[in-house]
């Protein structure tokens, strides 16, 4: 399961309109390795300012990869990440995480950083089963 979907919140999906502050919190609780990595990410773009801030570890185990895997390849999950923290998210072979500014200034390095060139060159042979 992705999330641990308390009851209220799920009445209020099957009612209709699903307060995104709500499911934020829901995300938060259920996937805390995925939200510790980006909210760390996030903290250190700010300190250190620049064109985005990535994380180059893996997860301590698979737990830890599934909840990357499973905050950043769901377009709900990942994109009320994005609203909730004002930057844009992307992902490199089953751990790399990086956020960007929501500044256009940087859009040319979030596509060198999401092109094909990148991804090829961020391959190594310790990361080809995760």
């Amino acid at each position: 399961m992705s999330l641990d979907v308390s009851p209220a919140l799920l009445e209020q999906a099957e009612r209709g309109e699903v307060d995104e502050a709500a499911f934020v919190d829901c995300v938060r609780n259920s996937l805390p390795y995925a939200w510790g990595m980006i909210s760390s990410l996030v903290a250190q773009l700010k300190v250190d300012g620049g064109e985005f801030a990535d994380n180059q570890t893996p997860p301590p185990d698979e737990q830890a990869r599934g909840q990357l895997l499973r905050a950043l390849a769901s377009d709900a999950i990942r994109g009320s990440l994005e609203r909730h923290f004002g930057v844009r998210l992307a992902f490199q072979n089953c751990h790399r995480v990086a956020v960007f500014p929501l500044d256009p200034a940087v859009d040319a390095r979030l596509a060198k950083f999401t092109s094909i060139r990148g991804q090829l060159l961020n391959q190594s042979p310790e990361l080809r089963d995760c």
